[in-house]
């Protein structure tokens, strides 16, 4: 395989990944302004919102996962243009996103109560319980959004939400400031005010993407093919079957994060602190990636529905390519940045010299992170969901936490011991669907025929 033919899928990528990269932004930008505005708080207060984010965001990417099994699908029958097949896939996608978001608001109930269990401060759990309660109550409207808006991307309209995600996000930081601080005649509510941030950001979120979707006139085709608007037992169960594996993966990558971020918290509120800053860079990177990720999943799909095996190889190479320049780039950003970048979040002489250590092993980690999740999305545009499910549960689970917890722990490496867990974790998955998809997508090149599942 040569540069020259993967050079026709650069522009299409591209124009496909930005907007998604935007869009993918805004969720973990949400983050990244609450860390940062609660941060001015002092180093309890970070710490709580690190304890919260860990917590919460398990839950959040499961539902983000859940609603990924809308994409690939809609592109596929875009590619063979069933016309009816999408319009199936727009009511019972928005239906299972909106199923999804209750019941993990309703999870908010339960969750700040078991915080007490985790063995963190004191002082952290008693902040974290009420911003985790609002922040689930949050979910149920992304994942409306979510709904509406994967539909759309799988269609190859991506601008939308991007646009929408940068005016949330705009809303987000506004509201933040304001409740935060009590500023502009608001009420001072501490950290708890950017959670009612989030959650106001997320209910205009939803409302105008549905708004999008269900009154543009280019998608009135879709609308008029749908016909009642009634649910298909067999659609919902193709989307779980499809998307579900997705947000269990989600869930193991981001859950061993999430576990050592506990684990982290066994060290004191400032290792928890430094964590929050350097996992929070690291999340705006990796969302760029996952960006492009998305851009594979749909062009990879797209060319299988058209028939083209060939051209969905050429894709998933192309988004390779494109993640390895960026993750590359975005680690030397972190080397030379790692002393300035937690300065915006906290000015604790301890709390920054700490994550600037971890931003060290964030910044090696960019590779095999970007890389990971581009092959996520390209084996989700050939529908292989399943396997990297299992992949997911090994690397992180059997080999990155007990190796972080004893390079930690026993080894007394702390935060840095437990941050190499994770990376040995990453390069692992990075390595292994690097080759399923190889192998998975050279099949299909020899065999034309072969049914992608």
């Amino acid at each position: 395989m040569s540069l020259a033919s993967l050079r026709p899928h650069f522009k299409p990528t591209l124009l496909l990944a930005y907007p998604v990269v935007i869009s993918q932004l805004g969720h973990v930008l949400v983050n990244v302004c609450d860390s940062m505005v609660v941060g001015q708080l002092g180093i309890v207060p970070l710490a709580a919102v690190s304890l919260g984010v860990s917590v919460s965001t398990v839950v959040l990417v499961f539902g983000l996962g859940l609603s990924m099994g809308i994409t690939p699908l809609v592109a596929a029958a875009d590619g063979q243009r069933d016309v009816a097949r999408i319009g199936q896939l727009l009511v019972n996608g928005v239906l299972l996103c909106t199923l999804a978001g209750v019941v993990l608001a309703l999870a908010g109930l339960v969750v700040p109560w078991g915080l007490q269990f985790l063995r963190q401060p004191a002082a952290v759990v008693e902040l974290a319980a009420p911003w985790v309660r609002i922040m689930f109550m949050s979910l149920l409207p992304l994942m409306v959004f979510q709904g509406f808006r994967q539909f759309a991307e799988g269609l190859g309209l991506t601008r939308q939400a991007m646009y929408l995600s940068v005016l949330a996000n705009v809303l987000n930081a506004l509201l933040c400031y304001a409740l935060v601080f009590g500023n502009w005649g608001a009420p001072r509510m501490g950290m708890v005010g950017s959670a009612w941030a989030t959650l106001i950001s997320r209910v205009l979120m939803a409302i105008l993407m549905a708004t999008y979707v269900l009154r543009a006139r280019r998608l009135q085709p879709y609308r008029a093919a749908v016909g009642a608007w009634r649910p298909s037992g067999a659609v919902l169960r193709k989307l779980t079957d499809l998307g579900a594996p997705i947000g269990v993966q989600m869930m193991f990558e981001v859950g061993a994060f999430s576990v050592s971020a506990i684990m982290i918290g066994w060290l004191g509120a400032t290792a928890l602190a430094a964590h929050q800053i350097a996992i929070n860079v690291a999340s705006v990177t990796y969302m760029a990636a996952s960006g492009i990720a998305a851009a594979a999943t749909i062009r990879v799909g797209r060319q299988r529905g058209l028939g083209n095996a060939l051209g969905s190889r050429h894709a998933g190479y192309t988004a390779y390519l494109l993640t390895f320049a960026f993750m590359s780039g975005m680690g030397l950003v972190l080397v030379f940045g790692r002393f300035f970048i937690p300065t915006l979040y906290n000015h604790n002489p301890e709390v920054v010299g700490q994550a600037a250590s971890l931003l060290l092993i964030a910044a090696l980690f960019q590779i095999s992170d970007g890389v990971q999740v581009v092959g996520l999305g390209a084996l989700r545009g050939l529908e292989d969901v399943k396997w990297p499910s299992v992949v997911a549960l090994l690397a992180y689970w059997a080999v990155a936490l007990p190796l972080g917890y004893v390079l930690g722990f026993v080894f007394k490496l702390g935060a840095m011991g437990v941050w190499t867990g994770l990376l040995t974790g990453l390069s692992l998955v990075a390595g292994v669907l690097l080759w399923r998809f190889n192998r998975f997508s050279a099949v299909t090149v020899n065999e034309p025929t072969t049914v992608l599942r």
